[in-house]
């Protein structure tokens, strides 16, 4: 196990983040956060929080999406739903999508899928906590990112946080 993010490392990145979102979107004007379930919403809620300590909660305009039947191995495992809470119209609006670790771009591509069923964005945006970069399957690549490694496939990245794990850190794990 090696250590990607520590914790204070992990904190500083959700701030930077936070900060290139809205220097790229003044005040969140037609923007929307939608965070993707299940883990990336661990990511989304944190950048959130740290929004709103720099602009009005009332600006902040957050959602959740899950995209359990819009994935293409649905076949392969039984899925179990998780909530999808979009509150909001997407239409025409700056869409900024948010995930814990893009690796193959597959989820990605199914989000997207899943958003065009809430409406037609102008724009859509991402933002990622991990680029896994060189394992890519699609030509998906984020807008924003924590923090790019190179890693191979056997390996997998895992984010803990505290009010799930009890700690806070990004890893890289051997084998499967």
């Amino acid at each position: 196990m090696k250590t990607v993010l520590t914790e204070q490392q992990l904190d500083i990145t959700i701030k930077r983040l936070s900060h290139q979102i809205l220097e790229n979107h003044p005040g969140l004007q037609n923007t929307v956060l939608v965070g993707l379930q299940p883990r990336g919403v661990f990511v989304s809620d944190s950048i959130v929080e740290e929004l709103k300590k720099i602009i009005p909660a009332e600006k902040i305009r957050y959602g959740i999406l899950d995209i359990t039947f819009y994935r293409d191995d649905i076949r392969k495992e039984i899925h179990v739903p998780n909530q999808t809470k979009i509150p909001f119209t997407i239409e025409n609006k700056n869409v900024v999508l948010i995930d814990d670790v893009l690796h193959t771009g597959r989820t990605i591509r199914a989000a997207l899928d899943a958003l065009l069923d809430f409406g037609r964005p102008s724009k859509v945006e991402l933002c990622a906590l991990i680029d896994r970069r060189f394992s890519r399957q699609l030509p998906i690549q984020p807008d924003y990112v924590g923090k790019a490694i190179d890693s191979i496939i056997s390996q997998r990245v895992k984010v803990f946080w505290k009010s799930r794990d009890k700690k806070q850190e990004v890893v890289l794990l051997e084998g499967n």
